[in-house]
């Protein structure tokens, strides 16, 4: 395999940027809130089975 310079590099670089389909604002807004609103979710599951698990633990190993 030969090696390539920098600038066939750069040049290679710069065609496969040109290829990059970018989402557009819309798209970024809706899927940024998507995410946020998964990790509220993901959180609240946590936080109630924590709670749960803890009620546990308190009632059923501490008051023994």
């Amino acid at each position: 395999m030969a090696k390539a310079g920098i600038f066939q590099f750069i040049r290679e670089v710069r065609q496969e940027a040109a290829k990059v389909t970018w989402p557009s604002r819309q798209e970024v807004v809706i899927t940024t809130v998507m995410v946020l609103l998964m990790v509220a979710a993901t959180a609240l599951f946590f936080f109630i089975v924590d709670t749960i698990l803890k009620w546990l633990v308190d009632t059923f190993i501490y008051n023994i």
